[in-house]
């Protein structure tokens, strides 16, 4: 059939804002052990409760079973980010048992769900519920755990605590714990021991497969766990760690993960070399860096890490075999099994293009979440001979949107200074529609969150929700991002609404230049630091005919004097300069003080339980921008954090952003109007 000649943004297509919201969110820190395989997943239709879910490897076709049923929500508020939030244990009787942070109270649980597909032998009367083993705190979820792992002596959880102590978001201690799984804790908290209180920031605790040590990252405000951190070991004894001594890292150096691959020998992940690789480090009986100290394992200028947003992200499993499996790439990224004696990289050979940081490996095998631009993000078991399937998920050759979803292209483009800008394009795509003869589309700039972070290159029905209809999107790359090293990161120090706006000026103007995209029709979006760089480029560029602002950081000297979580509270030291010296950068570059230059419509939105980027900086600049006749909308929504997760949110924000385009580029849309008020 010849396609048909329509209006750019007004193609008809079957994805709806629904199909997006019920497909928003990726599964989540897997696991095999004892012949299945658990992960995670977001459930938008039941609130955006995180599931936990399991199914049977003796059987290829075995159904995927819910662990928890709703209400249960596992997910950990640590950072606010959160990171794994569970870990499987083996029962008396050798069936899982399982301990999950709870999202509700922050409590740690304990559960006993029976062998997938066999339910357990629950006896009489009513099916019991998870049991807490810790206590509740006086202020609800004051008190939060996330990586949790098994004691030497298996009696006791060992993971890391956050406690919030006072009224401001910085008032918070953190400490690796252990707790006893016999839940005495939770009426009696000084069961609860401290086994580290050492550096401001703590992750990756790891007990030595002898039980005689135990390892941990650490870092201290102002820097963040990209810019530097240090990898420390203390010797247990009777349980009970000793003094710490630094193994690895150190100024300027970011150790993102560290696992035990024997008793005497630690494999990890850093960058001083300016890349994120493996490294191998031994130790003598006592403890000491034998002569030589780390090495690293591979050498190309290639990511094998990445930021430390969510703690427990694993680019490194140990195979036990002297191999170990590794995720790795810049533009996209693989999975490969390392060899850490020869240095020998082999890859998988699996049609994913995009392996997420979320890899395990057992009696031989891997488990992690991959995707490319055909596949969802799904979890995937490669076994150890080579072969892999997905568990889970829907089959990529019965995708009913496959002719609607766009070709992603890697692209660098040319910045200011002779710097080089990535972003993946994405034209248009439809089976049964064009744009008119010699016109060009719309496009839609996304500035990905983080801003230390990256847009991955997957299926995305978000993405094709726009270009099925008409319009383009570039997810922008800019320097700041990760995966093209530290300098490429680093291009952000003190450069922060100034760099990242600047790449996404260059990188829309090149689209426009090139005839891909029409100059007089291009909209900037993102959310967080995303919503910061759009906001700016609204507020100090003329490109942009219009924007939307998702949960943004608009003011930096109300974020940095006590609007934000401890986690990110120092993260504008390095962004922006040193506070209280660079005062006058930090007003200068807030899109909030600067209302008076935005005179293009935008739709801003807000999760009204935000921790991490308040509803009151959104308030600050409608306050400032009201009655200065530039049309805009304001949607705020209960129930949302940072971040939307709710099937019904998720829906109306992309509905209002299609309507907002609609208005301003002037096509007919089936999206509800959305009222932009001056």
């Amino acid at each position: 059939m010849t396609p048909s000649s329509l209006p750019y943004g007004s193609w008809p297509s079957p994805i709806d804002a629904v199909a997006v919201a019920r497909h928003d969110g990726a599964p989540n820190w897997p696991v095999v052990r004892g012949g299945e395989a658990w992960w995670t997943e977001p459930r938008p239709r039941e609130g955006g409760r995180v599931a936990l879910c399991r199914t049977r490897l003796d059987d290829g076709s075995a159904p995927v079973e819910t662990v928890l049923p709703a209400p249960w929500n596992a997910r950990s508020r640590v950072h606010e980010y959160g990171g794994r939030p569970y870990l499987l244990l083996d029962g008396p009787d050798g069936s899982p048992l399982l301990v999950f942070s709870e999202y509700g109270d922050q409590r740690l649980y304990r559960y006993a769900p029976g062998r997938a597909g066999e339910p357990a032998d629950r006896g009489p009367g009513p099916v019991p519920l998870p049991e807490p083993l810790t206590p509740a705190p006086r202020v609800p979820s004051s008190t939060r755990y996330v990586e949790p792992v098994a004691s030497p002596d298996g009696a006791h959880v060992w993971c890391v605590r956050e406690a919030h102590t006072g009224p401001a978001p910085t008032d918070v201690e953190r400490s690796v714990v252990s707790v006893p799984l016999d839940g005495s804790a939770a009426e009696a908290p000084d069961a609860v021991r401290v086994l580290v209180r050492d550096t401001r920031f703590l992750a990756c605790p790891r007990v030595s497969p002898d039980g005689r040590r135990l390892s941990w990252i650490g870092w201290d405000h102002p820097d963040m766990p990209w810019d530097s951190t240090v990898l420390r070991v203390a010797d247990l004894v009777d349980g009970v760690p000793g003094p710490a001594r630094t193994v690895a890292g150190g100024a300027g150096e970011a150790v993102v993960q560290a696992e035990w691959a024997g008793p005497d020998r630690l494999h990890y992940v850093s960058d001083p070399e300016g890349w994120w690789h493996p490294h191998r480090l031994d130790l003598d009986p006592d403890g000491v860096v034998l002569p030589g100290g780390p090495s690293p394992v591979a050498g190309t200028a290639e990511e094998f890490g990445g930021p430390l947003w969510l703690l427990g992200s694993s680019w490194l499993a140990p195979m036990g075999d002297g191999r170990a499996a590794v995720v790795h790439g810049r533009a996209t990224t693989s999975l490969g099994l390392l060899d850490t004696g020869s240095g020998k990289l082999t890859d998988i050979d699996t049609p994913h293009t995009e392996w997420l940081p979320r890899i395990a490996a057992a009696d031989g095998s891997v488990v992690g979440v991959a995707g490319s631009p055909t596949r969802s993000a799904e979890v995937v078991l490669v076994g150890p001979d080579g072969s892999w399937r997905a568990l889970g998920g829907a089959d990529a050759e019965d995708d009913p949107y496959a002719d609607y979803l766009p070709v992603p292209e890697a692209r660098v483009f040319p910045g200011a200074d002779g710097r080089g800008v990535h972003a993946n394009v994405y034209a248009p795509r439809h089976p049964r529609a064009r744009g008119p003869e010699g016109e060009a589309p719309p496009f839609v700039l996304f500035a990905h969150g983080g801003p230390t972070s990256r847009a991955p290159m997957l299926r995305d029905l978000e993405i094709a929700y726009f270009t099925s209809r008409g319009i383009g999107v570039a997810e922008v790359n800019y320097g700041g991002s990760t995966g093209h090293g530290r300098a490429y990161r680093e291009r952000l120090r003190g450069e922060w609404g100034v760099v990242d706006v600047a790449d996404c000026v260059s990188v829309a103007e090149a689209l426009a230049s090139e005839g891909l995209a029409a100059p007089g029709r291009l909209a900037i979006r993102g959310g967080s630091a995303g919503g910061w760089t759009s906001a700016a480029a609204l507020a100090f560029t003329d490109v942009f005919a219009c924007g939307t602002v998702q949960y943004p950081i608009l003011d930096l000297a109300g974020w940095r004097t006590g609007e934000t979580h401890d986690f990110e509270s120092r993260y504008l030291e390095s962004l922006v300069g040193p506070w209280p010296e660079a005062r006058g950068r930090y007003e200068e570059r807030s899109p909030v003080n600067h209302a008076d230059a935005i005179g293009v419509p935008f739709l801003l939105m807000q999760g009204l339980e935000d921790e991490i980027c308040p509803p009151v900086q959104c308030e600050r600049l409608l306050a400032r921008i009201s009655g200065r006749g530039v049309p805009h909308a304001y949607l705020a929504f209960e129930g949302e954090q940072h971040g939307f997760r709710q099937e019904a949110t998720i829906a109306a924000a992309l509905r209002a952003e299609l309507s907002l385009y609609a208005q301003v580029f002037g096509f007919d849309t089936d999206a509800p109007v959305v009222e932009l008020r001056p």
